[in-house]
């Protein structure tokens, strides 16, 4: 529950954006910015509303409302996550879509440098970028016009059986990594999507979801039964993006 401290950072946050803000009639006004009454017309609230929250009362803003407010106060995309983090709520139209969806320079750097499979995954689990290696390794990940997605390739193509010694162990292992960055972005209608289409696909998957396992994604060794070169083991290393902790690194250092 948002505490009192909240509210009260909340409602001063949206004063002080209101009133820094330029009437588009401002004439001879008394008060600097916006008056409340203006604050609401733009954003399709009550006065009530702005005049609650700003005071810090005990209430709690829909995300409807918060999508509204910040539209209305102009806010740039780390006043608006300010915005919701206070307010304790899921930004509708972000979680990601605000944020680039690209893969941090840093991970994209890596990617290309690295001698061994190596690539990198977004919030979504889609493979935002991958170097030769990890395609080689990864058979039928990447065919198609699909963005390749790590969680769907595993579950649902004929080709990760094969690559992946005991298959359903991983999917299982790998599914309970996701649940993990799932639990911070269960608001990402684009992420809850991946879990229904899933769940309506994969036996496996519908089975290892209701058994709500979390863990981390550690490394460790991985083997794989690759079509042309045989059995190959490699130890795993993931690292997230400083600035974009919900991006990750990962690369395949051969063991041995």
């Amino acid at each position: 529950m948002t505490s009192d401290e909240q509210r009260k950072l909340l409602g001063a946050f949206v004063r002080a954006r209101r009133e820094s803000l330029i009437a588009e009639r401002s004439g001879r006004r008394r008060t600097p910015g916006l008056r409340r009454e203006e604050l609401a017309d733009r954003a399709h609230i009550s006065v009530t509303w702005v005049t609650w929250i700003e005071q810090g009362r005990e209430v709690r803003p829909s995300a409807d409302t918060l999508d509204r407010l910040a539209v209305a106060l102009c806010l740039a995309r780390a006043e608006r996550e300010y915005l919701f983090a206070l307010a304790e709520r899921e930004d509708p139209a972000d979680p990601f879509a605000v944020l680039p969806d690209d893969a941090p320079a840093s991970i994209v750097t890596l990617v290309e440098n690295v001698p061994w499979p190596a690539y990198g995954l977004d919030p979504m689990w889609n493979l935002c970028c991958a170097n030769n290696q990890a395609q080689t390794l990864f058979t039928g990940l990447f065919e198609g016009a699909d963005q390749p997605n790590l969680l769907r390739y595993t579950f649902t193509h004929p080709a990760a059986r094969e690559l992946l010694p005991d298959w359903e162990k991983r999917a299982l292992r790998v599914l309970a990594e996701f649940r993990r960055d799932y639990g911070r972005k269960h608001g990402d209608p684009r992420v809850q999507s991946i879990v229904d289409w899933l769940c309506e696909k994969s036996d496996v998957f519908r089975m290892g979801w209701g058994r709500q396992t979390v863990a981390e994604r550690e490394g460790g060794r991985r083997s794989f039964h690759h079509p042309t070169k045989g059995l190959v083991t490699y130890v795993q290393h993931t690292l997230a993006d400083a600035e974009r902790p919900d991006f990750r690194l990962v690369f395949l250092q051969p063991d041995g």
